[in-house]
C-alpha cells in the first residue's frame, strides 16, 4: 500500500498547480459573494434579486469587478510608491481611496445594466449604502474564510 501523506493523500498525489488553485480561490469567493448576498436579499429591505440564479450571476460579475477594482487600487499605488516625497505619499493614499471608493458607483451601474432592476440595491444615495455594506460584508466573509483555511494547516 502507498505510503500516506497526512493519512489522506497517497504520496505520490500531486499538488494543486498555480491555475488550480486561482480557481479554487475564486471558485469559494463566488459562493461567499453569493451567500452574502442572498442573507442580504432575505433579511434586508434594501437588497431585492429576483432570483437565485440572478444572485450566482451576481455574485461573479461582483467578484470579478472587487479583484478588477483591487488590482487598479494596487498598480496605482504602485506607481506613487516608487516616487518620493510628501506629495507622493498623500497622492497614493488618495488615489488609493478614489479608486476603491469610485469603483462602487461603476460597480452599481454594471449592476443596473447587466441586471435592470432585477438585481436592485436601494436606499441612501440610490443604494451606494446598501452595496458599500454589502460588499464589505463580503470582504469581511472573505477574509474570515481565508483566516480559518490557515489555521487549519
Amino acid at each position: 500500500m502507498a505510503e500516506k501523506i497526512h493519512g489522506f493523500l497517497p504520496a505520490s498525489a500531486e499538488l494543486p498547480s498555480t491555475r488550480q488553485r486561482l480557481f479554487a480561490r475564486y471558485f469559494v469567493g463566488v459562493l461567499i459573494d453569493l451567500v452574502v448576498l442572498n442573507l442580504f436579499d432575505e433579511y434586508s429591505d434594501r437588497v431585492s434579486i429576483d432570483s437565485f440564479t440572478l444572485s450566482l450571476f451576481a455574485a461573479v460579475l461582483l467578484q470579478a469587478l472587487l479583484k478588477l477594482t483591487i488590482a487598479v487600487e494596487h498598480q496605482v499605488g504602485e506607481f506613487f510608491k516608487n516616487k518620493s516625497g510628501g506629495l507622493m505619499t498623500f497622492l497614493r493614499f488618495f488615489c488609493a481611496w478614489l479608486v476603491l471608493f469610485g469603483s462602487k458607483f461603476v460597480i452599481l451601474e454594471a449592476l443596473s445594466l447587466a441586471f435592470q432592476d432585477k438585481v436592485r440595491f436601494e436606499g441612501a444615495f440610490h443604494g451606494l449604502v446598501a452595496l458599500i455594506i454589502v460588499i464589505i460584508t463580503m470582504l469581511i466573509a472573505e477574509e474570515a474564510v481565508v483566516r480559518l483555511f490557515r489555521k487549519l494547516a
